[in-house]
């Protein structure tokens, strides 16, 4: 079977999904549509799905990436949810150690602040019975000294002590990704850059299929399925508004911005969640030499690609951050880049943004359309569950095929064969030892084995073979190996999908791009075939999403 998951082999996974009498389609290829690949797949089922950007294009590269436990949902009595996301985020620990790894949070607690001692001591007793958190990862409570040791740029006026617990740090995009080229593997197809237009009927108005445009060829294609899953996110009802069966509930769209800065101007010695001055949290999280702030949440009403970020969330978060780090004194100019997504939250009336449940909901059309929106990136493997028994469920009763229970909980993900989270470590340190001896530095050898985890004998393979090659694009070897294995192991179209989405370098090492943009390009443009109009429009949209990224400065 063939198990790459190439860009330049589009056009022959569109051709395989067409050819192929698919049991289930999923329209959209974020967190969640990867989770129902994944899910589906391995139950048996013949499964594809469809994503009009690139994967993880919308909400799911653009959180607080953090595979987080749910910690405020405690304060809207969410029991049941903090239960489940917090048992979650465990499994996709365990399942793919390379892109989460635990993180200690500090939750200070103020005279007048959101929390108390009492309240953050039972909350956080409370949420460690509930997200059934490991022994040695369970709350303590520190004194007003101990916090301040812990993060001494904190204000200390009114600082009573603090919470210590555990939150996990994921890479949202890379963690996508991860469980899409496992479906892949697995034989589910999956393809990027691919907008369904509209619906196939049959004579009683039941879904037979969908038509759908390749945007980068502009070709039309006919895709025909059993099932259909819409896992847009944020465009959700935009497919129900098709199907003509957008009634009842709706999609409320809200905004969160973050900002990122240097540590050298933001020193965070470690993670902070914290109140703002206007009784929300936000959280403040060092990442690869940077410190990211956010999030913000408000109504959003706009263009759901690219949610613009207005100089009242910027003035929110640096507000937040001078309010409780008073000696930083950050201003508009320390902010190196930026991201901003949306949440698609199932709309509750008179709830403000923040109030507004995360919990996921599944809907029915009577076309057969099933929906799946609201959610969380924690409990993406749920929402796949729950979906693909759906899926199942209809199928047996209509062809009497009995496909097996999800077996997803115990499934290492794409990179994920460390030998578990204990074994981790060891793996860096052997696959650091074996990148230095093709040449590379420590750190670059350190850097690719953490993001690419078992995975990484392929690049370190790119690396062997391909040294001859990046000498003539004129391109050191970790970075060419990279974008080799982004566009013919991880499906990278375009550069933003690189520098974006396959690396974070955009958010998180903005200089990287601006080095490495012009050759990148020319690489990209050489080895996908671009026609000297693509490679402009690429470079077009990269050069649009890095003013976006940085236009907070």
């Amino acid at each position: 079977m063939d198990i790459s998951f190439s860009s330049n082999k589009r056009k022959q996974y569109i051709e395989d999904m067409k050819d192929s009498s698919l049991d289930l389609l999923i329209i959209g290829g974020g967190v969640t549509g990867a989770g129902i690949l994944l899910d589906a797949t391995t139950r048996g089922m013949k499964a594809g799905v469809l994503e009009m950007q690139d994967f993880a294009g919308g909400t799911s590269s653009r959180s607080t990436k953090l595979v987080h436990g749910g910690l405020r949902y405690l304060k809207q009595f969410e029991v049941g949810l903090v239960a489940e996301v917090g048992k979650e985020r465990a499994i996709v620990y365990e399942n793919a150690p390379h892109v989460t790894t635990p993180e200690w949070m500090l939750l200070p607690f103020y005279k007048e602040g959101t929390f108390g001692k009492f309240s953050t001591s039972i909350g956080l007793k409370v949420y460690d019975f509930l997200a059934g958190v490991k022994r040695n990862e369970r709350r303590s409570m520190l004194t007003k000294e101990e916090t301040m040791n812990r993060e001494p740029l904190l204000k200390s006026k009114d600082l009573l002590g603090g919470g210590y617990y555990v939150e996990y740090k994921t890479d949202d995009a890379r963690l996508t990704l991860e469980i899409m080229k496992e479906a892949a593997a697995r034989g589910g197809k999956a393809v990027n850059y691919i907008k369904v237009v509209d619906f196939i009927y049959d004579q009683s108005g039941k879904l037979l299929g969908v038509k759908a445009e390749d945007t980068i060829t502009g070709e039309t294609h006919e895709i025909y399925a059993k099932k259909i899953v819409n896992a847009a996110g944020p465009w959700v009802d935009q497919l129900r508004d098709i199907d003509k069966s957008k009634k009842g509930k709706r999609i409320h769209h809200t905004k969160g911005i973050h900002l990122v800065i240097d540590q050298e101007r933001f020193p965070l010695h470690q993670a902070v969640y914290f109140d703002t001055p206007d009784g929300r949290m936000v959280f403040a999280i060092p990442r690869d030499g940077k410190t990211y702030v956010g999030t913000t949440d408000t109504d959003y009403k706009g263009d759901l690609k690219n949610p613009r970020i207005t100089h009242d969330d910027v003035n929110y978060v640096i507000n937040a951050i001078n309010f409780m780090f008073p000696e930083v004194k950050m201003t508009e100019t320390d902010i190196e880049s930026s991201w901003s997504g949306l949440r698609p939250l199932i709309h509750e009336e008179g709830k403000d943004p923040s109030e507004i449940s995360r919990k996921d909901e599944v809907f029915f059309s009577p076309s057969g359309l099933i929906t799946i929106a609201g959610g969380k990136l924690t409990g993406y493997r749920k929402m796949a569950e729950k979906v693909a028994d759906i899926v199942a469920g209809q199928l047996e009763k209509e062809i009497g095929i009995k496909y097996d229970t999800s077996n997803t909980k115990h499934l290492v993900l794409s990179g994920g064969n460390v030998g578990g989270s204990s074994h981790y470590p060891e793996f860096i340190r052997e696959k650091t030892a074996e990148g230095l001896n093709l040449g590379l530095s420590q750190e670059d050898a350190e850097q690719l084995a953490k993001k690419y985890g078992s995975n990484v004998d392929r690049l370190f393979e790119i690396i062997r073979d391909g040294k001859k090659e990046a000498e003539l694009n004129d391109l050191p070897v970790n970075v060419y190996a990279t974008l080799v294995y982004a566009m013919d192991e991880e499906m990278a179209t375009t550069p933003a999908d690189y520098f974006i989405r396959r690396t974070s370098a955009m958010y998180f090492d903005i200089a990287y791009v601006r080095q490495w943009k012009e050759k990148a390009i020319a690489f990209m443009a050489k080895h996908l075939n671009w026609t000297p109009e693509q490679t402009k429009e690429h470079t077009e949209e990269l050069e649009r999403q890095m003013s976006y990224s940085t236009q907070a400065v």
